[in-house]
């Protein structure tokens, strides 16, 4: 078998992606914490358990930022011995812990703070303080939001790809998670502002209890779509058929290359992924020939797919000419 190394991956693309995602994080986890202490105070002077399920909503969203940069740096670590395939899905398990502190520190809170505001009834406050908090957390979400979207649609763009396909199938979970949680806590505010609004116009805590639901909803939504996207990847996803396609004829490009009898490719993070095929090469072939087939190999796949990390070729008889060994 032959194997080529990793030398740089992406070089200055990589550590360039890796740093806007970190960027992104660093930015949602502040306007999260800040957001959270003000929801809280505000949800107890109004009284309003919609209110305090969005100070349960900020609370997660900070958890999964701590978790997302945690997931980010750990996963930045080079191959070791003990690893000797890098660190890069050590991210996956991280997002995936964030799409369970989403589920837990958020659904779970607002689903059970709504159906107890609609069976207890609430005493609701002085909603002032409450609209201006939603106020300014619209704004802030808004920004971060805007940061994380203007990440996204540049890879989208690098890579030449719809934006939703690219969000829909991206590696970088990281950033998935930010524009989701900031999309669903903008969603979020407006539920929370008309639970509060519909319980000022009527008396009835009954809007509130509900708005407190959907909340909870939403937030058990986002944490489906993100666990699910994070398990597929720990589980191991392939590249799209375009780019398995773009593969095998770079492959059987090559003059000493007959045919890919098996081509396996495996996503080992945003910007790295492994193949590994099984050719049959051209009878007669020298070992020199087939060394230099190997490496012409890798620079091409390198340069046509530039997130291939690590190529493995396995010579393989053709299936015309298997028997037993000579």
């Amino acid at each position: 078998m032959a194997q080529t190394d990793q030398d740089d991956q992406d070089g200055p693309q990589a550590r360039r992606g890796g740093g806007e995602s970190t960027t992104t994080v660093i930015v949602a986890a502040l306007a999260n914490l800040g957001i959270a202490l003000a929801k809280a105070v505000a949800g107890v002077l109004s009284g309003s358990s919609a209110m305090l399920s969005e100070a349960a909503h900020s609370v997660a969203d900070t958890v999964t930022e701590v978790l997302l940069l945690t997931a980010l740096k750990r996963s930045e670590r080079p191959a070791d011995e003990e690893h000797p395939l890098g660190y890069g899905p050590e991210r996956y398990i991280w997002a995936l812990l964030a799409a369970v502190a989403t589920f837990v520190g958020g659904a779970v809170f607002s689903l059970y703070d709504g159906v107890h505001t609609l069976v207890a009834g609430e005493e609701p406050g002085d909603p002032l303080v409450a609209y201006l908090v939603l106020a300014v957390a619209f704004l802030l979400e808004g920004f971060s939001l805007r940061t994380g979207l203007r990440q996204a649609r540049g890879e989208a763009a690098r890579l030449a790809v719809p934006f939703r396909r690219w969000f829909r199938r991206t590696a970088d979970t990281a950033v998935k998670a930010v524009v989701m949680e900031d999309s669903a806590a903008l969603v979020g505010l407006l539920l929370a502002a008309g639970g509060l609004l519909g319980g000022q116009l009527t008396g009835s805590g009954v809007w509130d209890g509900v708005a407190s639901l959907c909340i909870g909803a939403l937030l058990l939504y986002v944490a489906w779509v993100l666990g699910r996207s994070n398990a597929e990847l720990l589980i191991g996803r392939p590249l799209p058929p375009a780019a398995r396609e773009l593969i095998r004829r770079e492959l059987l490009a090559l003059d000493d290359i007959e045919d890919v009898l098996e081509l396996v490719t495996l996503v080992q993070g945003p910007r790295e992924a492994l193949v590994a095929a099984k050719v049959d090469l051209r009878d007669g072939a020298s070992a020199a020939r087939i060394e230099w087939t190997c490496e012409q190999a890798e620079r091409r796949l390198r340069a046509a797919l530039p997130l291939v990390g690590r190529v493995y070729l396995d010579p393989t008889p053709g299936r015309a000419r298997r028997g037993p060994l000579p």
